[in-house]
Formats: C-alpha cells, structure tokens, sequence
C-alpha cells in the first residue's frame, strides 16, 4: 500500500486525530515506491525495489511533545501509535520553544510528479545501465554508476483543520567513467523529474571524452586562477552557503549574515550585481512541495536581489519572537544565469581551469563560510578556448561568498542535486581569482 489515494490517506490521518486525547495531534504519511540499478567494471551488479509506507504522530500536551511511528495501519495499529505518543509527550519536558499547530491552509499544487518516472521498469533501467556500459566496454573504459528512480506521495492533517496531499517522482543518474590503468576519470550526473528527458548514451559520452583526455594529467602550481566551474561543482559550494541563510543564526551573531553590533545583514550588498536567487516550488525545472514541514504554504521568494540580501529563513519561534510573519522555509534554490554552455565559456577563456565537481568539502570558518574541498573526475587547464592538457586534482580553500563576488560570466542554469539531496537551479561560471592551495594525486 505504498502509493495511497488522497482518500485513503486523509480516512487514515482523520482515524489518528480521531484516537487523540491530547491537547492537539498532527500527522503525517508518506509512502512510495523506489527502484535502482547499480552497475561496475562495466557489468549490473546489484538491482533492486524499495517500497514502502510510514506514519508519523506528534501530539502535545501543553508545551510536552511527544512522537511515534509506524507503518501498521489497521485500526488497532493506528490507536497503538498515538498512545505511544501521547505516553512520550506525558514523559518529555516541556519545550520552551514550542509552536502550536499550523491553522488551515490553502496549497496550490506543484507539478511534482511525472507519470513516465512513475511507470519506469526494471526492463527499462537495464537499458539504461547497459546504454551506460556498452560504449565504454568498446572504447576500453570502465564504468560505474548507480540509478535511482522513484515515485511517492506524502498526506499531513493535524487537529485543527490542515489537511495536504501530493504526489511526486524523480530520477536520479551518476556514472564515473575510469580509464583501464585508473589515471583518467570523468563523471557525468542527471536529476530529471520526466525520465523520458534523459538519454544515458548520450550523457555518458560527456564522461568517457573526459576520462579519455585526462590520463596524462600535469602538475600545476597552486595558487589563484579564473576557473569555469560546472553546474555540479558550483552546487558543492553554493548549497553548503545556503544553509546559513538562517535569520536566527544571523541575528544572534553566528553567520557571515551577522550584521556588527547585532541583526542581520538584510538589504546589504554581499556579492556581485548579477547574482539573483530565489526559490520557488512552481518552477518548471524544480518543482516541489507546496509546503514545508510545519504545514506552511511556501511561495516564490527572491533570497539575493541583484547581489543584496533580500530575505532569510525566520523558523516559526523565531519569527514569532522578532516580530516578524511566519513564513515557510525554503524547499528549492533557484540562480539566474546567462544564454552560454559550459562550452562556449571555454571558449571564450584565455586561460584558465575548468572544474567538473568538487566534493569532500568541509567548514573552515563559518564566520566568511571558508571552505575546503577537492577537485575531481576530470581537471583541465583551458588555453586560447581549448581544454589544453589535463592537471592534477586540487585542493581549494574558498568561500562562495567571495566566490560570487568575483564573477566573470554566467553561464545557463541547469537542474542539479544538492548536496543535502534538494534540487536546485545553478548556472556554471567563470569566476576570477580562485584558490588552490595544494595538490592532490587522486583522480
């Protein structure tokens, strides 16, 4: 029962609030169905499909919150699961912080689900690994990667009134491609919500030009150099930035948003003219709830306006204990960018770097959001527009901050993966005066 009508899922979540005795009950159940092939040295080695449906019941008893799950939904189940709650909420200290339950609200749905994802096999997802596998097995190069795909529905009702339901689906790609000696890699990636959208043997050429061309990798001198980051390197650091983007972190004085003397940095220039962010859960490319985990209706909200801070996050407590309207948190990223590909920035480029991803990246100094971090699956020096001769990996310390100030161009937005999982919207860039401090033998 993975997949459950909005019916069956309000008569489920109207029983729980029914079976409460508490002085409020909210509810939630999702469900769904995932499917995944993983495939190495360019055979399937592992298939598989998850499914699965669980509830989840907080009630409060004052200011005592108490929380239990389950994923059993006959009616002595479901009576079972909110007496656990209520028995929690009756042990728990009070929560000075505690926010009653959301009032009825109004959602306008999001187009979150595709029916072509929805529908995709087992038989199809073979296809795609083997469309993933086939060329590279002809060209003498070895490919792993993994496929997930999936559709789910989450429904959430709570005692005074709420009630929401949608259903969504997305597929999610990545393939390392490694030459047979293990010193050239490349990588390609795809987030797509029409599955129908993506055509693996045409992705994994991306990969297996870059793992080809990047076997005789040269040492570089560290130090600071324009580089075009992709989209998928650009999301390794601006979505780790966007998490500070929290107006309590900031007013209280723990945040590059810290304004000196106490507040927040609201209105205040912090980055280049022609960064503009935003979020939106109707975006065509980047659908998602249209609400957040408190019940909220999310809207559109410009978070960077032509370089100024425009808003942060307020949580509920907060907002209610600065003064300010409770609004929802933020369910996606969206960058502007410019009309250019990640090609004809190239080509455009004297001389420079071009970074395919970054990825172990750690917090160095959360008051400038400095952050460290390496380059992979595929590093190249650009000369006269060309990728001249692939480099060794670096080690970069850099702050996206300083990063967005530093822009040389923008390139055309593309959907990625967050790192925390989210979609986003981010264009690649050439940015000046990038950081490498060190070399890295890894490919």
């Amino acid at each position: 029962m993975s997949i459950l009508t909005e019916a069956q899922a309000k008569a489920i979540l109207d029983k729980v609030i029914g079976f409460s005795k508490a002085d409020e009950t909210s509810a939630q159940i999702g469900g769904g169905i995932a499917g995944n092939v993983r495939f190495a040295r360019n055979n399937i080695s592992t298939a598989g499909v998850v499914d699965d449906t669980e509830l989840a019941v907080q009630v409060a008893f004052g200011k005592r919150v108490g929380i239990a799950t389950i994923n059993q939904f006959d009616d002595a189940s479901l009576e079972r699961v909110v007496r656990r709650a209520e028995d929690l909420a009756k042990l728990a200290p009070e929560n000075p912080e505690f926010m009653p339950a959301v009032g009825k609200q109004t959602y306008r749905p999001s187009s979150t689900f595709s029916e072509v994802t929805a529908a995709l096999t087992p038989e199809a997802r073979a296809k795609i690994a083997e469309a993933s596998i086939a060329p590279c097995r002809a060209q003498n190069l070895v490919a792993a990667g993994f496929l997930e795909d999936g559709q789910n529905f989450v429904a959430h009702a709570n005692s005074r009134g709420n009630f929401g339901y949608q259903r969504s689906a997305q597929a999610d790609y990545t393939c390392t491609v490694r030459t047979e000696d293990g010193r050239g890699s490349g990588w390609v990636g795809r987030n797509v919500k029409d599955i129908s959208t993506f055509d693996a043997g045409e992705d994994i050429q991306i990969a297996m030009r870059k793992a080809a061309a990047s076997a005789e990798a040269k040492a570089l001198e560290p130090g600071k150099y324009t580089v075009i980051l992709e989209p998928a390197a650009v999301a390794g650091l601006v979505s780790f930035m966007m998490n500070f983007f929290d107006a309590r972190s900031a007013d209280e004085g723990r945040s590059f948003l810290s304004k000196k003397g106490g507040g927040n940095k609201i209105g205040e220039q912090i980055m280049d003219p022609r960064v503009n962010i935003y979020t939106d859960p109707w975006h065509a490319e980047v659908p998602v709830l249209p609400w957040d985990g408190e019940g909220l209706p999310r809207q559109r909200t410009q978070i960077i306006d032509k370089g100024k801070v425009a808003n942060l996050e307020y949580s509920r407590f907060w907002a209610a204990k600065q003064g300010k309207p409770e609004t929802a948190s933020w369910g996606n990223v969206i960058m502007d960018g410019g009309t250019k590909s990640t090609a004809q920035l190239i080509a455009g480029t004297e001389k420079g770097i071009l970074v395919t991803r970054t990825w172990y990246i750690r917090m160095v100094d959360p008051q400038t959001v400095l952050l460290t971090g390496l380059t992979r699956d595929g590093t190249f020096y650009i000369e006269n527009g060309q990728l001249k001769y692939p480099i060794k990996n670096f080690r970069f310390n850099e702050s996206p901050v300083i990063m967005l100030n530093n822009i040389d161009e923008l390139g055309r937005s593309v959907r990625v993966k967050a790192d925390e999982g989210g979609t986003m919207m981010l264009p690649p860039m050439k940015l000046r005066d990038f950081t490498f401090t060190s070399l890295s033998d890894a490919v």
